[in-house]
């Protein structure tokens, strides 16, 4: 089933992507969730300068339609077009690239020195690494690899 699931993902990210890059728009995300009626595809997006009210709805009315159109999806389903929000998950490399300086928290699949979280501001991205600097000053490498979840912290 989770194989069934990722080819649809695939089949609408391919109808999506090319939606809003015509918007200006970045896909940060895409979550399905739910099966036949009660399913429900949430896609993040992202652009320079941040996302507007405006963006969701426009963006949502034309995926809307060319979802509706090529059909990848079974069934009945809700569509949520939304920002990531400020605590934003980092997946790819690029998500990264756009987030240093900022502070993240890495959930780690391995403690590192007794630590199963790490706290920071994103220094560098080095090939397969990540290099963050502790409130102590510290600095801390993690391999892409030994993290299980990453998202930015919120700075009040």
């Amino acid at each position: 089933m989770a194989q069934e699931t990722q080819a649809i993902i695939g089949r609408i990210r391919d109808v999506v992507v090319p939606i809003l890059d015509s918007m200006g728009l970045e896909l940060v995300d895409l979550e399905l969730s739910g099966r036949g009626k009660g399913s429900h595809l949430r896609i993040f997006i992202d652009k320079a300068g941040g996302i507007t009210v405006e963006d969701c709805e426009l963006a949502s009315r034309y995926i809307g339609h060319a979802l509706d159109a090529a059909d990848p999806l079974p069934g009945s389903y809700m569509l949520e077009v939304s920002s990531p929000g400020l605590d934003r998950p980092l997946r790819r490399i690029e998500d990264y690239q756009r987030s240093l300086e900022k502070l993240v928290r890495l959930k780690l699949a391995h403690p590192l020195n007794g630590a199963w979280v790490v706290i920071g501001r994103l220094q560098a991205l080095i090939e397969d690494r990540v290099e963050i600097k502790a409130e102590d000053g510290t600095l801390i490498q993690v391999s892409l690899a030994d993290i299980a979840q990453a998202r930015l912290e919120v700075e009040w």
